[in-house]
């Protein structure tokens, strides 16, 4: 092969290497970004179909007038996303260490499996909104924020409770004979293989249980919302059409620190 051949080759296969590197970079920014896009290709939509069909803003409020109103009310929006963010992360946090222990206990020992699985199974499939003014009741609405506590909590416990259990019971049975044959405690196979095998379970189970707690708080400041209530809900049930939207928008940032990625495996380990 000549010098100009090789030279030639060398010159295309660095433009190859080139257009390569450009769209590997072309589909990274798009990965990355695709949501944001299609975020602001619906958004520019809606505004413009408003404003075509001259729609009313309380019909429906263009986003332009959505992120007005929630720059005005910025303030009351922010004290009720703190409100409702820790009674969230209170009944969450309440709700993993609960599912958890009792998850543990209802795998461990089949009398307790009979004698709590039924309840909270019929707990589980009850509609929070039957039960919620009950609660309230039963706490009094001095105390409104024990209740909106409770009712977030009952939503949000089943999930890790399920998942623990599940997660406990899905070891291998290869590695329960090993333990078996090494004759390790009781408390020695949960600490170093149910528990470690369990935890891609459980981290699940968090995921659902996290969401599903900011649902119960809000619907709890729904039923509560008479004036003893000052989370989100009390700014959406009380408000223009644009101001709801705006609460709305603020209330979304809540579930969306926790969903912003879709879920990765988790290998399982075990000590």
């Amino acid at each position: 092969m000549t010098i100009p051949a090789r030279q030639n080759d060398a010159i295309g296969h660095a433009v190859i290497d080139t257009i390569a590197r450009e769209r590997a970079s072309l589909r990274l920014v798009l990965d990355r970004f695709a949501p944001l896009i299609a975020g602001v290709v619906f958004l520019v939509a809606w505004e413009l179909f408003v404003r075509w069909r001259g729609i009313p803003p309380y019909v429906l409020p263009a986003p332009s007038v959505i992120f007005q109103s929630l720059w005005t009310n910025a303030g009351g929006l922010m004290r009720a996303l703190g409100n409702t963010a820790l009674v969230t992360l209170s009944a969450f946090s309440l709700a993993t260490i609960s599912g958890i222990a009792l998850g543990i206990l209802i795998a461990l020992f089949k009398t307790m499996e009979k004698i709590v699985w039924p309840y909270a199974v019929a707990l589980q499939v009850t509609p929070i909104i039957a039960i919620a003014p009950l609660v309230i009741i039963w706490v009094g609405l001095s105390r409104v924020w024990l209740a909106l506590l409770i009712l977030s909590w009952l939503v949000a416990f089943f999930p890790m409770l399920s998942a623990t259990v599940v997660g406990i019971k899905s070891v291998d049975r290869g590695l329960q004979n090993v333990f078996t044959l090494y004759r390790a405690t009781r408390w020695q196979r949960l600490l170093r293989l149910q528990l470690p095998a369990a935890l891609p379970f459980i981290l699940s189970g968090a995921r659902v249980s996290s969401g599903l707690s900011v649902i119960g708080a809000v619907v709890a400041e729904f039923v509560a919302g008479s004036g003893t209530s000052t989370g989100l809900a009390t700014s959406v049930s009380r408000s223009t059409l644009a101001k709801m939207s705006a609460a709305i928008l603020t209330g979304m940032r809540l579930p969306a620190v926790r969903f912003s990625s879709p879920p990765r495996a988790i290998p399982s380990m075990v000590l």
